[in-house]
């Protein structure tokens, strides 16, 4: 299950956001290379289409070279240079047991201000206890080479990003259906609810329930989480949950149908207190 080679969300963004700038300068790759010390028309290319890390100094010259003056977003795509050619994070010891896309997702978690998450199914990963997340882990991959605790191991490490100096900001929508469900028996679902209560009195964190007998929804498309960045809305991206593979959306455009879909959803739910209600009292009845 080793990390699968390959551009990373966030090379792409930052490759495709170059591009821009670069066809708004109306340069042409040759002008850029022959312009510009070190920069040749294969590795402008590489860069472009987010193939390997890009250097801070390469991004620095480049924007200068198109006389962009949107200082946001030249800190931003600075930021993301320099976060893309970051090695040791934590995860990296991990490495062997995350895929590409759960790379991405840990990436993008430590950068970003807040997540919108709609789970159909079970609790956000992000709200999991230990012994939830290997219950679910355990079903949900097919393949006898997974290593389950360290899979685990590393969801419980991801929490941390709501609980740091700068928290993120997480809302999340979780089916009746999940809270009810019965994963891990009584104890490990007793244990599972509790914690979305105590989570649910972080100032940064708000729970919704969707209700079992709620009419037609936005949510019965399936889940998906979106990742927002406090530098530029444009940057913000969306994973969708798929039973192979994950997919990424990051188009703005499309990126904003998703968020009109989960304000749909939001207001579908029930409101925070009793969503709360339904949780204690689902927790009170199994325990």
């Amino acid at each position: 299950m080793a990390a699968a080679a390959g551009p990373t969300v966030r090379r792409r963004q930052l490759g495709a956001e170059l591009r821009r700038r670069r066809e708004e300068a109306g340069l042409s790759h040759d002008e850029v290379a022959d312009a510009l010390t070190g920069m040749s028309q294969p590795k402008l290319s590489r860069i472009e289409n987010g193939r390997g890390a890009t250097k801070v100094d390469d991004v620095k010259k480049l924007l200068s070279l198109y006389k962009c003056e949107d200082s946001d977003l030249i800190s931003t795509l600075v930021g993301m240079a320099k976060n893309g050619s970051q090695r040791g994070m934590w995860w990296q010891s991990y490495s062997a047991h995350i895929n590409s896309t759960l790379g991405d997702l840990i990436t993008l978690e430590a950068t970003a201000s807040s997540v919108r998450n709609y789970e159909g199914a079970f609790i956000p990963g992000l709200l999991q206890t230990p012994a939830y997340a290997r219950e679910i882990i355990k079903k949900l991959n097919m393949r006898p080479d997974v290593n389950v605790e360290a899979l685990v191991d590393v969801r419980m490490a991801r929490q941390s990003a709501l609980t740091r100096s700068e928290p993120l900001t997480l809302w999340a929508v979780i089916h009746e259906a999940a809270i009810r469900s019965g994963v891990g028996g009584p104890t490990v679902m007793a244990e599972q609810l509790s914690r979305l209560i105590d989570r649910a009195a972080q100032p940064n964190i708000n729970l919704q329930v969707m209700p079992i007998g709620a009419p037609a929804h936005h949510g019965m498309g399936g889940a998906f989480t979106i990742l927002g960045f406090p530098q530029r809305q444009d940057l913000d991206v969306v994973m969708v949950d798929g039973t192979l593979s994950n997919l990424w959306v990051e188009e703005a455009v499309d990126v904003d149908v998703f968020a009109a879909k989960f304000d749909a959803i939001r207001a579908d739910a029930l409101g925070l207190d009793d969503s709360l209600a339904i949780i204690t009292d689902q927790r009170d009845k199994i325990t």
